[in-house]
């Protein structure tokens, strides 16, 4: 007589409720009081966006209602804002490849060049935007100028910052056999390193090219050029219909250059 088949159970599975409900609490209660001026946090009027709500809703109003005469008046600044983008761009990808490959460990192992290119770079990320374009435009004056040193800057910080990162990050046995068949370190980058990472730096480059059109409407506001100093004169004069308009301009134009730039990724990766 054969022996019963005997039944085998799970065991109940380990859940972590507990644990996340307490990170939540924990960060609601990190929340409050970061919310709460008593003891040192910030201080939020939420009752200033029910006072202020009739002039909130006003402008809205006339942002809804965009005035498309005006568009004739936004193509000047619009392609100076495309040629800053661009110039600013390319002038980054230029400077960036030879910065990159300095501040990356695998293809300098200098550790007193690396460390100086990176904080070089560090405090060039750490000093916003909009600060570059006031010194910037103070010192050579209003206009595209300053704008584009600014988004040359900008980009330079970003491009270096991930790309060198990224080589860090990644496996380089193809550059242990360079330096086994006795190559130098520069003949290593050229025909090793930089063939790896040319998908990486067209990713950033495009990347940038997209932030440049958005940011140039941010420096206009500090006479740094491009559509951003319309938007800037436009809302000075509370022509909010004029400024839909220009938002939607910047819009389309972002979207454009979005496609554009994922159909070259496609090709390039």
């Amino acid at each position: 007589m054969s022996a019963p088949a005997r039944e085998f159970t799970l065991p109940p599975k380990p859940t972590a409720r507990l644990r996340v409900a307490l990170i939540v609490a924990a960060f609601v209660a990190f929340t409050i009081a970061t919310c709460t001026p008593a003891i040192g946090g910030i201080n939020l009027d939420f009752g200033a966006l029910i006072r202020n709500w009739d002039n909130g809703s006003g402008l809205m109003a006339q942002l809804f209602q965009p005035d498309f005469s005006f568009i004739p008046r936004t193509i000047g600044p619009m392609i100076e804002t495309l040629q800053m983008a661009l110039v600013g761009a390319v002038a980054a990808a230029i400077v960036s490849v030879p910065l990159t490959l300095w501040a990356a460990a695998p293809t300098n192992p200098n550790s007193f060049t690396r460390n100086t290119v990176r904080m070089v770079i560090n405090v060039v990320r750490a000093v916003p935007d909009l600060v570059y374009a006031t010194i910037l435009v103070a010192m050579v004056g209003v206009g595209a100028l300053p704008g584009l040193m600014t988004l040359f800057l900008f980009d330079i910080g970003i491009i270096v910052k991930l790309v060198s990162e990224a080589i860090d990050s990644a496996d380089h046995h193809y550059m242990e056999a360079g330096h086994t068949a006795g190559g130098t370190q520069a003949q290593i980058n050229r025909v090793t390193a930089l063939p790896q990472s040319w998908p990486l730096f067209a990713n950033q480059w495009l990347y940038t090219l997209e932030l440049n059109v958005r940011i140039s409407a941010i420096l206009g506001i500090v006479g740094a050029g491009g559509i951003g100093r319309l938007l800037d004169e436009r809302r000075a004069f509370y022509a909010y219909d004029d400024v839909s308009i220009i938002i939607l301009e910047i819009l389309v134009v972002v979207i454009l250059i979005e496609i554009a730039s994922n159909a070259l990724r496609r090709r390039l990766v």
